[in-house]
């Protein structure tokens, strides 16, 4: 039996798929695997038995990372499960962003202020060919604008995706400085953070609207509200409200809602807890944010093994071996051995620089 907390509601469509073995709940103790939505974690301990946490959703900047990896515990996120959620509040965010003034301001006889440009035949910037960012950049060329676009990791698969309109850049700034309406589809990372700063903006065009659906953060506050003042942006439009931009005029301020539909809660539970599942009872990982990404199929008993990237696993002789994978990310591996045994784990375990080895039998 399996004891899964939940920090957040998560949809009962993606629990019920854990079964029988597991106990689920938001007062279950030593849990096995954790559930989480965007509780804050950062000031949690973790006991010696956690294996895994899942973020029903993609960002994970609430989830200690470092920490999990540093003790041995997979974290997931459910990229692209949101993605049209997030694809039709952006396409609501050009819209809104279009008129001059906010509604209900003005009587009648000052409707010119409500005037805005139209959205076709605009230039849309995506920053983030992502899953979300995909879908954002077809659905604008659907609606009439031409579209640009960057990512530096943009994979063959992804890129295949995109509408043939959609014309790619050499960077972000290449996007940013050429659009009409931009939107961010990226993580916040050190890299990342202020992204959009004062140096930025003035190198954009005048008037620009933009829109992020991603992260506080990656928005510098300071600079925005000066670009706003100024005229040299014409409206944010954000998924994130803070208390340097609440109120201020031309900003519009959505209460979170990027992944908050009935559709897109669903199919992040059932994501989160089908990877949940998988690796509880197989050791398989998929969509880790923090260790390699490592899926065979089960070939009888099996050990798996979480260490620092140099540790020699393999110097140890596994009798009745069928099977040996290994991959690593950074400074960390992850390895699935079929065909070892709880003597063979033992023995793992004393190896320099195994983190946490586990007999799945």
């Amino acid at each position: 039996m399996y004891n899964v907390l939940t920090l957040n509601k998560i949809a009962a469509v993606g629990t019920k798929r854990l079964g029988d073995n597991y106990t689920c709940g938001d007062d279950v103790a030593n849990p096995d695997a954790i559930l989480v939505r965007s509780a804050a974690m950062h000031d949690m301990e973790f006991a010696g038995n956690l294996l895994a946490i899942a973020r029903a959703g993609a960002g994970t900047n609430n989830i200690p990372k470092d920490k999990c990896s540093e003790q041995g515990i997979c974290v997931f996120n459910t990229p692209g499960a949101n993605a049209n959620a997030v694809k039709e509040l952006v396409l609501t965010g050009l819209l809104l962003a279009s008129p001059g003034d906010e509604m209900g301001k003005k009587v009648e006889k000052g409707k010119s202020q409500f005037v805005g440009p139209e959205i076709t035949g605009k230039t849309l910037g995506v920053v983030g060919l992502g899953a979300i960012g995909i879908l954002v950049a077809n659905v604008a060329v659907a609606v009439g604008m031409d579209v640009i676009g960057f990512d530096p990791f943009l994979s063959e698969a992804n890129k295949a995706k995109l509408d043939p309109a959609v014309k790619l850049m050499n960077s972000n700034e290449e996007v940013m400085v050429n659009c009409d309406y931009l939107s961010i589809h990226v993580p916040l990372l050190p890299d990342t953070k202020d992204m959009v700063d004062a140096d930025m903006i003035a190198k954009m065009r005048d008037g620009v609207r933009i829109l992020n659906y991603s992260r506080d953060g990656l928005v510098n506050c300071e600079a925005l509200l000066e670009a706003l003042k100024s005229g040299k942006v014409a409206k944010y439009v954000t998924d994130f409200g803070n208390d340097a931009i609440l109120g201020e005029e031309n900003v519009i301020v959505i209460p979170h809602l990027g992944a908050s539909t009935p559709e897109s809660e669903d199919n992040c539970a059932v994501m989160a807890c089908n990877q949940i599942k998988d690796y509880i009872e197989n050791g398989n990982i998929v969509n880790s944010v923090n260790l390699p990404a490592l899926s065979v199929e089960r070939n009888g008993s099996r050990v798996t093994v979480i260490s620092k990237a140099d540790a020699d696993v393999k110097s140890v002789a596994v009798a009745g071996m069928t099977g040996f994978n290994t991959k690593t990310r950074g400074a960390y591996a992850y390895t699935i051995i079929d065909g070892a045994t709880q003597e063979d784990a033992d023995k793992l375990a004393a190896v320099e620089g195994v983190i946490k080895v586990r007999f799945i039998g």
